[in-house]
């Protein structure tokens, strides 16, 4: 491992749009069925339900959590509808199966989605059994990221020192919580952004796509 890595014992990886491409579009299928759940629930039209679902995202972080406080939406209702699409997309990545096999170490994912989602997702690339645990948003308590609270969640579950860990997300909102408890992190930037100023003084790593990554850490040995 290079040098600079050398600390890390603890891997944690975001799942929706960083363990996969941004370019197989799979979160559009979510993110239709979310304005869908949402017009339904308001009887309103697609724009305005696009409307209300991101004002939801940006000021409480997810849709779900913003429908949960402002109009007691059933959590698991919700979830079991939004993830409810096919995953025929995904496949297989041997390349990211490795590169994390070989990392040294604890490694977890953190997710903002559900964990029998996560785990469709998981199987689809190859990725089963390439993790300890899984941090979902039911664990968090629907508590989502980037609210510090789903980070100390994950930190006191697996007993983690968060100077060892090193979190990586397609968000680069989500990094800043993980950076002011001292996490090294990574921002996948790969077009999936939403949301965010210029300021990116809470990102250590920027790449486009984590399985060459994780190989070139392999490679700088």
């Amino acid at each position: 491992m290079r040098a600079d890595l050398a600390h890390i014992d603890t891997w944690i990886f975001d799942l929706d749009n960083t363990l996969y491409p941004a370019s197989t579009n799979l979160f559009a299928r979510i993110d239709e069925r979310i304005g869908a759940y949402v017009a339904r629930l308001f009887d309103c039209d697609p724009i305005e339900a696009r409307r209300i679902q991101k004002d939801y995202f940006h000021r409480h972080g997810t849709t779900l959590a913003g429908l949960m406080a402002e109009h007691d939406v059933d959590p698991i209702d919700y979830l079991d509808d939004v993830h409810d699409i096919a995953l025929d997309q995904l496949e297989r990545d041997a390349p990211l199966v490795a590169g994390i096999a070989a990392l040294p170490g604890r490694k977890l994912v953190f997710t903002n989605a559900d964990a029998p989602y996560a785990r469709r997702v998981l199987a689809r690339l190859g990725l089963d059994d390439s993790f300890e645990a899984l941090f979902d948003l039911r664990a968090t308590n629907y508590t989502p990221k980037p609210h510090p609270d789903a980070y100390a969640g994950l930190c006191a579950a697996y007993d983690l020192d968060p100077a060892r860990c090193l979190f990586a997300d397609d968000m680069a909102r989500n990094l800043a919580p993980a950076k002011a408890i001292g996490m090294t992190t990574v921002w996948v930037d790969n077009g999936s952004e939403q949301g965010i100023g210029e300021d990116r003084s809470f990102v250590d790593h920027k790449v486009a796509d984590i399985a060459a990554w994780l190989h070139t850490l392999q490679e700088e040995e």
